[in-house]
């Protein structure tokens, strides 16, 4: 009963177990037929090597004579050379090293070898034709265009050519560590002789070849190959170096040769060296183009427009990253290119903006002359921002090459700012000037008790308005205010005057002599509608940094009683020149100032001071001091020396002895 209920059991097994599938049956055949296969060409090979030594051969060898030894060969060969191509194909050293073993034990193995690398070989260089023939270019049909079908075959013949130089350089490995049992010599050394190129050397000199040959039939004799390669001279490019790291990487074994030296790399790119020209000249030119078309549309009407300056930072943009993307020396070369063509941005920029008279006005309403030189200055300057903010990524090659043609637009995007700012600049300082036409000296309640602006405090602040409302609110764009991080040419400028406003300003008040009660109390009125106009109109004057400081110390300072001010902190918010120059308005008569005792305008004293360091005021303050000092003496009273010559000399001092530490 048992037995019966196992033969069931084993029957339902079976009837639920389909047969094996046919792949499995051929794969198991395939193995049998490896292992009886080995196993001849073991003792085959064991029996030839036996056959060649006398003194231990066999006596019954020459049994095996006439027809029935050359069959016996000839399968050997067969089975040898099927095992062999079937190891070069899927790159196993066992199988690769049985058949050498055997052809080499057959006599056979350099003329083998050589058939092999010559077939190898010509796959290659069939392949590289196949894949350049511009015949199938216009053949081509169905939905595939021409451009897509060249491509879609360079990447079969990638392929090939990977498979060709590894398989090559495979059987030249396996070569190379299989030796002669009995000489123990490789087998390599049997078949490259001493001076003779490598396997993979020869092959890879004759693919070179192949591929530099077609290179130059597409150049001369295919224009829409040419085309192509010229303008995707990138993708050729990393296509050839994709090729060269994909063989490098797969035959990087230690203790083993290369496929490929580093040495013989450059060959192939070397052979694409044509394109590469006539790729950089066609960057140069468009680049150029797009150039001049911007300034010819500046010519003909008020400015060139926004969108070409960005049409010229995506292309350079695009370019230098199609570059990057593949190797440093194409990046300069490319860059190179760009560098040359934006030199020529500058020049011509410059030729249309208008330099004359009419540019620097600042009386008037803004000229139409000075409405195109701001809207290029702005375009300029965007596309300097642009350009900037792209190299950071690539420094420092990117900056090396672009840094001088950039240097040159932004600077050319700020000379007619500059002249206009100066020529403001000017003005606002005209206004402060008339500061010394004022008598701060009257004495009065009424004087002390008018609270309106004194004249040139108004017309200083009419021209400041005039000037914002004509200029800046034209020059600063939307996107940038005063308070931004990124600052523009014109907040720049704005800045710099509202702190020269400033300090011009303070310098002038302290040197207002005589200097009346009432007249202080004047002045510091007129620096707080200073402070205000500024703020409103120009810049932030809290953002101003040590001017606006200076500005706020110097109003309650000139309030104080001279025996306070030796040991007030406002002191420290104050250039030495700016306190020593106030401390005149306190002395006496004989006490001269610098420009009374060179006879100096207020003008030309101020132009003097602009050139020179506060070391060098101290020193013409100091020898007024010493004037001074002279005639007290020669009048014989040591105790008539104002309270202010000490102070101006310890003031005074205190820079001398703050340079030394510097020093």
């Amino acid at each position: 009963m048992g037995q019966r209920s196992s033969v069931s059991s084993l029957r339902r097994v079976r009837s639920d177990l389909p047969e094996p599938p046919s792949p499995i049956n051929s794969k198991t055949l395939l193995l049998s037929n490896l292992h009886r296969s080995t196993d001849v060409l073991r003792h085959t090979s064991l029996l030839l090597r036996l056959s060649r030594d006398p003194e231990h051969g066999p006596p019954s060898i020459d049994a095996v004579e006439g027809e029935e030894s050359k069959w016996i060969r000839g399968a050997i060969r067969s089975e040898a050379m099927e095992v062999l191509e079937r190891g070069m194909q899927g790159l196993n050293q066992g199988e690769v090293g049985a058949g050498l073993q055997v052809l080499y034990d057959l006599g056979e193995l350099k003329a083998t070898v050589a058939r092999l690398v010559n077939k190898y070989e010509g796959m290659g260089v069939k392949s590289i034709n196949a894949a350049l023939d511009t015949k199938a270019m216009s053949t081509t049909g169905g939905g595939w265009n021409p451009r897509n079908a060249l491509w879609k075959r360079i990447e079969e013949c990638v392929e090939r050519l990977h498979l060709v130089v590894v398989a090559v350089w495979h059987l030249q490995r396996v070569l190379s560590q299989t030796r002669d049992p009995v000489t123990h010599v490789s087998l390599l050394d049997d078949v490259v002789q001493d001076g003779d190129a490598m396997l993979s050397d020869r092959v890879w000199e004759a693919l070179v070849q192949a591929f530099a040959s077609q290179m130059q039939s597409a150049f001369a004799g295919s224009i829409s190959v040419n085309s192509i390669f010229t303008a995707e001279y990138p993708k050729m490019l990393s296509t050839i170096e994709n090729l060269l790291e994909w063989i490098s990487r797969d035959t990087d074994v230690e203790g083993v040769l290369p496929a490929i030296t580093p040495e013989v790399k450059h060959q192939m790119v070397s052979a694409i060296d044509i394109f590469e020209t006539r790729y950089l000249c066609q960057c140069s030119k468009r680049l150029i183009f797009l150039v001049k078309y911007v300034i010819d549309e500046s010519a003909q009407g008020s400015g060139p427009s926004k969108l070409f300056f960005l049409r010229i930072v995506s292309y350079i943009q695009e370019e230098i990253e199609k570059a990057v993307q593949l190797d440093r020396r194409l990046t300069l070369l490319v860059l190179h290119e760009i560098g040359m063509a934006l030199r020529q941005l500058a020049p011509q920029a410059e030729n249309q903006m208008s330099t004359g008279p009419e540019a620097r006005q600042v009386m008037g309403p803004v000229t139409a002359a000075q409405l195109k030189n701001f809207t290029i200055c702005q375009h300029l300057q965007e596309f300097h921002t642009r350009i900037s903010s792209l190299i950071r990524e690539f420094r420092p090659v990117a900056a090396d090459e672009l840094s001088p043609a950039l240097g040159a637009i932004y600077e050319v995007a700020c000379n007619p700012m500059t002249s206009l700012f100066q020529s403001m600049l000017d003005r606002l300082e005209s206004c402060i000037m008339q500061i010394h036409d004022q008598n701060f000296g009257v004495l009065g309640m009424g004087v002390a008790m008018d609270n309106s602006v004194s004249p040139y405090m108004e017309e200083l602040q009419k021209c400041i308005l005039h000037f914002r409302t004509e200029f800046l609110v034209r020059m600063l764009t939307p996107a940038k205010t005063t308070s931004g991080k990124t600052e523009t040419i014109c907040t720049r400028l704005v800045r710099n005057m509202a702190s020269r406003v400033l300090i011009f300003f303070i310098r002038h008040a302290a040197l207002v002599r005589p200097f009346s009660e009432s007249g202080r109390l004047r002045l510091t009125r007129d620096m707080a509608e200073l402070e205000l106009s500024v703020s409103q109109n120009l810049f932030k004057v809290e953002q101003l940094g040590a001017p606006y400081r200076a500005l706020r110390a110097f109003r309650p300072l000139i309030l104080l009683e001279t025996s306070q001010l030796g040991a007030s902190p406002l002191l420290q918010h104050l250039p030495v020149s700016i306190i020593l120059h106030h401390l005149y308005t306190r002395g006496p008569d004989d006490l001269q100032s610098p420009m009374q005792r060179n006879k100096l305008t207020p003008l030309q004293y101020s132009l003097w001071m602009d050139s020179q360091g506060e070391d060098q005021i101290w020193k013409g303050v100091k020898a007024t001091l010493d004037d001074y000092a002279a005639k007290v003496r020669v009048r014989g009273g040591d105790k008539e020396f104002s309270p202010v010559y000490p102070l101006m000399l310890r003031v005074g001092s205190s820079l001398t002895k703050n340079a030394s530490v510097a020093r």
